[in-house]
């Protein structure tokens, strides 16, 4: 029994020095760790941040009726050019039965004061013509003559205008629709034979078109909070439409709000930009759009990756070759960042050589 034990025991010991045999013989197989290097270069940076958007027309006017009732006429297009007095659209007026009855009942009440004002005046007369009376009274009765004729005037002017929607009396047609400003017709949603609202102190009324001067663009957009106070009105920004693409549009910052906004669950401050645009650019209103605001810029700076830099408590180091994969810590001075290059302004020379260093489980190469 016991000679079955020693063997089992060292069979045992022998596997295992077997084992260990091999694994330091892999070990010491291992190609060594070799480490990449880059040198720091000289480049531009930028230090910007982004601003969503877009582009609106600094002028927009949307065009309504003086009278409610059914489009008879359009006389345009969306997308056509129009000029300021330009007859829009005709709108044909469906008389409301109780206005108009109320205008004519007006109208008789006036015609029959009138009409007794007229005799009083006529009887009158004669008596100052035979000096009955006095040229005081006599006054009296044609100053009332005068203002039941003005009565009777402006009563008929009423119902032709509630009937009609124009006034002959003063040329005066309330049913034509005429552009009030020059530019391009952006949309006009009604068709003939819709229904459409006066604008007045209740209602704003039914829009017949909307208008914008289209030489004249701004971009609207948001700002976090983080970023509003590195921002001043006169800044420059590069615009980036996403419809246009291979095509920066040149802006400068002319307003930020003093007050934020919450959306999307931060807060954010509406900024407005004017665009810079040739006479053969045309762009389109409502295109999103980004805009890079640019905060500092510095040309031909020395620089290096961002990622290359290490961080111990207050200090900023890289690790620089001193011979062939040796290194040591050499602590830097940084200046601005674009997010992925940085200024080094002490500290680093051209011809050094950086460690690269790479993210935890990377594999390392020659």
């Amino acid at each position: 029994m016991k000679k079955v034990i020693l063997s089992i025991v060292g069979l045992v010991f022998v596997g295992l020095s077997v084992w260990l045999g091999y694994y330091f013989y892999k070990k010491s197989k291992t190609d060594p760790v070799v480490y990449k290097t880059e040198n720091p270069f000289v480049t531009t940076i930028v230090k910007k941040t982004v601003a969503t958007g877009s582009i609106i027309p600094r002028r927009e006017v949307a065009i309504k009726p003086q009278v409610s009732g059914i489009v008879e006429e359009l006389y345009v297009d969306a997308g056509q050019t129009v000029k300021e007095g330009q007859l829009i659209a005709k709108i044909k007026i469906v008389p409301n039965i109780v206005s108009v009855n109320n205008a004519e009942t007006s109208l008789e009440t006036a015609r029959i004061n009138f009409e007794n004002s007229k005799k009083e005046l006529d009887r009158r007369k004669g008596l100052f013509e035979q000096k009955v009376i006095a040229e005081q009274e006599y006054n009296q009765f044609l100053v009332d003559y005068d203002l039941k004729r003005e009565a009777l005037q402006a009563a008929e002017t009423n119902l032709q205008l509630v009937r009609e929607g124009a006034s002959k009396r003063k040329g005066q047609i309330s049913n034509l629709v005429y552009s009030p400003v020059q530019g391009m017709l952006l949309d006009v949603p009604v068709k003939v034979g819709t229904s459409v609202i006066e604008r007045n102190t209740f209602n704003a009324g039914t829009t017949i078109a909307t208008v914008a001067d289209m030489k004249s663009l701004i971009f609207e957009g948001l700002v976090d909070e983080s970023e509003v106070g590195k921002i001043k009105e006169g800044m420059d920004l590069n615009l980036i439409i996403g419809a246009l693409e291979g095509r920066t549009y040149k802006a400068m910052l002319e307003y930020i709000a003093p007050k934020g906004d919450t959306s999307e669950g931060a807060i954010k401050f509406k900024v407005r930009a004017k665009m810079e645009l040739d006479d053969k650019d045309f762009i389109r209103a409502g295109y999103s759009a980004n805009a890079d605001i640019v905060l500092d810029k510095k040309d031909n700076v020395l620089a290096v990756k961002e990622s290359m830099l290490q961080f111990k408590k207050d200090s900023t180091f890289v690790e620089v070759e001193t011979q062939p994969q040796q290194f040591e810590k050499r602590l830097v001075k940084t200046g601005i960042s674009d997010g992925i290059n940085i200024e080094v302004v002490s500290g680093l020379g051209k011809k050094d050589k950086i460690k690269v260093v790479e993210a935890p489980g990377a594999t390392k190469g020659s």
